[in-house]
């Protein structure tokens, strides 16, 4: 029904969503094919992912225009799986990353990409532009009859950058001339010509491997079902869930952006769980969206669904009855469209920003992008930022931790604190008091403050004790309800009087 919905929206330009999608299942063959090198499963494996989890998400998911296929971060994870157990073992696994995700996107867990800083984002997009960069270098190599990788050089090496270069720069100019075609797939087709009509001797997508198949078939993963099974798995399957989750999830974030729409991240959850679970039955080796694809098409004028609709469907067809003239397709074409997906992904204003940033940010950039390139784990590359963001934000919350001291007519002394009282800032809670020279009683004005977690009222517990030690009362005055409620379910460590006051807020249960 959301399909048909899609179909009949009157913003739909057919003719872009078919053109923009016949142009990513162009890019999508020679990713899908090495991707499943990579991960030691015949090319087939990576093709029919690519064609099962593109549909599913194109038809499902929570992002109109997204593209989603067999990726690179999945396929470095399967690698050990495959190679410890076999690929039943991988298709298993598969299944399982996608019930996993399916119960993430249930339980409305991906709100939660909401707490990525614009950091990690940049970080993310960065080092996947790179990544996507780097990716190419392979496509200037060959293996000589001993087995050994050795860089292009002479006429190969020119004829290579040349048709890549004329690629780049039919993407680059033919906008300014014309936009009724996208301007990548022509540069495909018109580099792709003359290398067919001139026969060029460069090389081509046949001779990375075959596509040419059936049908993909559905297949129960043979392997015991048991529980030394699931342990063989289930770790492979966690992490695969999460990375394919923040990849698409953070992809979502970017073509949010591009686009000026919002996208469902929760509904794309169910949406790439359901597909890898399909997936998985059939033989595939999973996968999650792909950035690069997915600004291809944005770029080309896609923002429906029809378009990842084509994207698959034309990438099944490839595989069934056009392997022979896609195979023709020089790897320089692709190659050309690829780079400038990279430079146009990369966050060229973070460059410019890094002096008018807080040092924390321009660090995470560094770190996120460093951990995807080198590592080429997304998972533990967002993590890693948002971790370092967060200590980053506690510090710098546990400075602005300040006390005024003020003794009324009654001889009672009161600190009137202002700032969050948390782990990080329970220190410099504890120095601002004067214990030995204050008088016998002492009021601690929370009014401005706010006791945040556990660590705030062991440190309160520990302030009253010292007190209590020396013959001396402690008040706490103008707790917010929140707070309050804290501090009554901790009575059991904590013994503290509350200033009789009528019920205050805090400004931020005000904003709330």
């Amino acid at each position: 029904m959301v399909f048909i919905e899609h179909l009949n929206n009157d913003k739909l330009n057919l003719k872009n969503e078919v053109l923009s999608g016949l142009t990513v299942s162009l890019a999508l063959v020679p990713e899908a094919v090495a991707f499943s090198i990579i991960a030691n499963v015949s090319p087939l494996v990576g093709l029919y992912s690519a064609f099962i989890i593109g549909l599913i998400t194109a038809i499902m998911g929570g992002r109109p225009g997204m593209i989603s296929g067999a990726t690179g971060a999945i396929a470095v994870v399967i690698i050990s799986l495959v190679i410890r157990h076999g690929v039943e073992y991988l298709f298993a696994a598969v299944v399982l990353m996608g019930i996993i995700q399916i119960i993430i996107g249930a339980l409305k867990l991906g709100k939660f990409i909401r707490l990525v800083p614009h950091a990690v984002m940049f970080g993310f997009v960065n080092g996947l532009a790179i990544v996507i960069f780097m990716a190419q270098f392979s496509q200037f190599k060959f293996i000589d009859v001993n087995g050994i990788e050795h860089w292009l050089g002479g006429q190969a090496l020119m004829v290579m950058l040349g048709f890549v270069g004329l690629t780049m720069a039919i993407i680059y100019l033919m906008p300014k001339l014309t936009k009724a075609v996208p301007s990548s797939l022509t540069a495909i087709i018109v580099v792709s010509a003359i290398v067919i009509t001139l026969q060029v001797q460069t090389r081509t997508v046949g001779d990375i491997a075959s596509i040419a198949g059936g049908l993909p078939k559905f297949h129960i993963p043979q392997v015991p079902f048991n529980l030394e099974t699931l342990k063989i798995v289930l770790p492979y399957s966690v992490i695969m869930a999460l990375v394919g989750l923040i990849e698409s999830l953070l992809t979502l974030t970017v073509i949010d952006e591009m686009t000026e729409t919002r996208g469902r991240a929760n509904r794309e959850s169910v949406a790439q769980g359901v597909a890898n679970f399909v997936c998985g039955l059939f033989g595939g080796m999973g996968g999650c969206a792909m950035i690069g694809q997915s600004i291809i098409n944005i770029n080309s004028g896609a923002r429906n669904r029809v378009s990842g609709v084509v994207a698959a469907t034309g990438l099944l067809l490839f595989v069934l009855v056009g392997s022979p003239l896609i195979e023709m397709i020089p790897m320089a074409a692709l190659v050309g469209v690829m780079f400038v997906v990279a430079i146009g992904t990369f966050e060229w204003a973070s460059l410019k920003i890094f002096r008018k940033v807080p040092i924390t940010d321009f660090i995470v950039m560094i770190i996120v992008a460093g951990i995807t390139v080198i590592y080429h784990n997304l998972a533990v590359a967002v993590i890693a930022g948002v971790v370092i963001s967060a200590l980053a934000f506690a510090w710098e919350n546990a400075k602005l931790v300040r006390a005024r001291e003020i003794v009324d007519e009654n001889g009672i002394k009161h600190y009137e604190f202002f700032g969050p009282l948390f782990f990080g800032s329970v220190t410099e809670f504890q120095n601002k008091f004067d214990i030995l020279n204050d008088p016998d009683e002492i009021i601690i004005d929370l009014k401005e403050s706010r006791v945040a977690d556990h660590s705030a009222i062991e440190a309160l517990n520990r302030i009253t004790e010292r007190y209590a030690k020396v013959g001396k009362k402690v008040h706490l005055r103008h707790l917010s309800e929140d707070c309050q409620l804290l501090v009554d379910n901790a009575s059991a460590i904590i013994d503290v009087n509350h200033w009789e006051d009528p019920h205050y807020k805090v400004p931020s249960d005000i904003l709330a």
